[in-house]
């Protein structure tokens, strides 16, 4: 019987297919037989052929970015390559967290805040958000943030995170733990230790909540430079017995040992804050810890002309020169 033309591309199809099937001799051949035969070859084809989609989706036969094979990766990456994480130096927007100096108090008035004057994101001084933003962008506040809040310590920096987080900024900038140390007394100071867990605690949050969003941190002030900056002024003196910082600036004129043991004491503890701020940074590749404010040397002209403690307008220009030289930094 002749077989037609459909058959015999069947039967190679079945014989390309799966070439460990025995031809079967001319005397047992028949037309069912060969039926069969194709059937069978066709499903084998079709096992086979799913089989192999299955194990190479699985990644069983190793997908261009299996590190165990040779070459570049689909991405054009050598195996094993990590991927650079590169600081950007002109983030495009900006939220401000921290205490009552990010919050420009005293510096346009008498006690009260004044976060247009702001070193990270005001808009009456050439602040961070100034200097880094487009103009447009930078006068119309639509891509700076400020949520410090004067008096705020350490133990605050998870709420401000949790607010800044919901607008997705590209840098925050934090300033805290001036409030920590300027307690009632030396013993109400925030411990060293709680600091350090607390800071951890909100930084490692941020990270979540942010995992791209880069982090400037500086340092705390040196109190002790402006108690020893600030008390040169008779008027400045009195507003401090209204009880600015009084584990620093309590009897602020008086220089014998208990007193000047006490400030001491206090300026060791922002040092060991200053401390738990580096090494907490510095374990993450976003961070930037900057040493310059607590090593600036204010002076009288860059001190509110109201409490002669916190930053003037010009030391919150100083502040922003600070910050901007560090987050422009080619390297940390």
């Amino acid at each position: 019987m002749r077989v037609s033309a459909t058959r015999r591309k069947h039967a190679a199809a079945a014989s390309s297919t799966t070439r460990t099937v025995v031809r079967p001799t001319p005397r047992t051949t028949s037309r069912t037989g060969r039926r069969a035969a194709g059937r069978t070859a066709g499903r084998t084809g079709l096992v086979l052929f799913t089989t192999a989609a299955v194990l190479s989706s699985a990644g069983c036969f190793g997908s261009s970015d299996d590190p165990s094979r040779h070459g570049p990766t689909r991405a054009g990456k050598t195996p094993g390559a990590k991927r650079t994480i590169v600081w950007n130096t002109r983030p495009s927007s900006i939220a401000s967290l921290g205490d009552s100096i990010t919050r420009g108090f005293d510096a346009c008035s008498v006690l009260s805040d004044c976060p247009e004057v702001s070193w990270s994101t005001g808009t009456d001084v050439q602040s961070l958000a100034q200097r880094l933003l487009p103009a447009t962008t930078a006068r119309s506040g639509t891509h700076s943030w400020n949520f410090a809040k004067t008096g705020a310590v350490v133990a605050d920096l998870p709420g401000q995170i949790e607010a800044a987080a919901a607008r997705k900024p590209k840098l925050i900038t934090v300033m805290i733990g001036a409030n920590d140390a300027c307690r009632d007394s030396v013993d109400e100071m925030t411990s060293t230790e709680q600091f350090r867990s607390t800071f951890t605690s909100a930084l490692t949050r941020l990270r979540r909540d942010l995992p791209k969003t880069q982090v400037y941190v500086a340092s705390v002030p040196d109190l002790k430079r402006l108690w020893s900056e600030g008390r040169k002024n008779v008027f400045g003196r009195q507003i401090w017995k209204l009880g600015i910082c009084p584990s620093m600036l309590k009897d602020s004129e008086h220089l014998d040992a208990a007193s000047n043991d006490r400030r001491q004491r206090v300026a060791d503890r922002v040092t060991e804050y200053n401390k738990v701020l580096k090494d907490v940074c510095g374990r993450d590749v976003l961070c930037r810890y900057d040493p310059a404010v607590h090593e600036y040397r204010f002076t009288t002209s860059e001190l509110s002309k109201w409490d002669w403690f916190h930053p003037s307008k010009a030391g919150q220009a100083q502040l922003a020169d600070m910050a901007y030289r560090r987050i422009t930094a080619s390297a940390p």
